[in-house]
């Protein structure tokens, strides 16, 4: 028998795109990884993919695509890659039923009550989350994106943000520093100048110099290569990168009252799981003052489940369909 296939779904950041099918059953299949930059937009992609797992002008009815960057009436302008996109194009080029564009992390945040115990990677002690209590999920890549959900008797509502341009907050006298050196740079200092890959290497290099010490590594990937095998500088940069993490993630836990819970995903966290399991990251996220008993309490994840956006638009696929 043929397989039936009820939507496409896509994760599109500035690095990759990602996409897959969504069969009768509500299981993702077929996914493929595309590098962004090989391709001059989102509907060439989209054309290669289709053509590639259903054959030349097949589709399934529907379409959900999680983006990395803002979505203003059906449309993105992607914040990390030159292309622009609409809802209403995509309908056309591909005659859809019904297309959706969400943010990535809007689509992870749908994602988080999903997660099984294997799919998490607790940071911090083991707790439970606030039954019915907002979330919220964060994450470094490309950029640093940031997202809510909502949850009541009627459903869960993902709120998509852009808090990962919000200003970063130094918390001792060498950040203060660091912010010193980001904001000649670049004038306004955010979070994501700073928790990016971008901004892990940035980091890596303004700690040299206030060490003294010659930067000899090219990259954000040679940093998290040489810190793995004992590097000092390299090390201290990701145990600072931590720590400014677990600082950002407990200002979020406070402004979205998310005691269900934080869940860090991107690309990064995964690759410095161990650094952020050893305690930096929670004593900074509970380092907030007179409300560290609220803070205490809340359960503080990495994701490790490796498509979350991929889950989450499947899930608003799902919705979709009930309308």
């Amino acid at each position: 028998m043929k397989e039936r296939y009820t939507g496409l779904v896509g994760d599109v950041g500035g690095t990759n795109a990602r996409f897959a099918l969504v069969d009768g059953e509500g299981r993702v299949r077929n996914l493929h990884i595309y590098p962004a930059a090989n391709f001059a937009s989102l509907g060439a992609v989209i054309a290669d993919y289709l053509e590639r797992t259903m054959g030349r002008n097949k589709r399934p009815p529907r379409a959900v695509i999680a983006v990395a960057g803002p979505v203003l009436d059906g449309e993105i302008e992607f914040t990390n890659l030159d292309w622009q996109v609409s809802e209403g194009e995509l309908l056309a080029q591909f005659e859809f039923e019904a297309v959706k564009l969400i943010n990535d992390f809007a689509a992870q945040a749908l994602a988080c009550p999903l997660f099984s115990a294997e799919a998490l990677r607790p940071l911090g002690p083991k707790l439970r989350g606030g039954a019915d209590c907002p979330m919220v999920v964060m994450g470094a890549g490309t950029g640093f994106g940031v997202a809510g959900l909502a949850r009541s008797e009627r459903g869960d509502i993902a709120v998509a943000t852009e808090g990962g341009h919000a200003a970063f907050a130094p918390s001792d006298a060498l950040e203060v520093e660091v912010w010193r050196q980001f904001s000649a740079r670049h004038g306004r200092v955010s979070i994501e100048r700073l928790l990016s890959g971008h901004g892990l290497f940035e980091l890596y290099g303004v700690l040299a110099g206030m060490r003294q010490a010659e930067a000899l590594l090219p990259d954000e990937k040679a940093v998290l290569e040489a810190a793995a095998k004992g590097d000092a500088l390299a090390g201290e940069t990701l145990d600072r990168f931590c720590g400014i993490l677990g600082s950002v993630a407990g200002d979020l836990a406070l402004t979205f009252g998310a005691r269900g819970g934080v869940f860090v995903s991107g690309g990064i966290a995964p690759r410095m799981a161990d650094r952020l399991a050893s305690g930096v990251f929670r004593a900074r996220f509970e380092d907030k003052g007179r409300l560290r008993p609220y803070v205490e309490q809340i359960p503080t994840s990495l994701v490790v489940h490796p498509y979350p956006a991929i889950l989450g638009a499947a899930r608003e696929l799902e919705m979709m369909e009930r309308l």
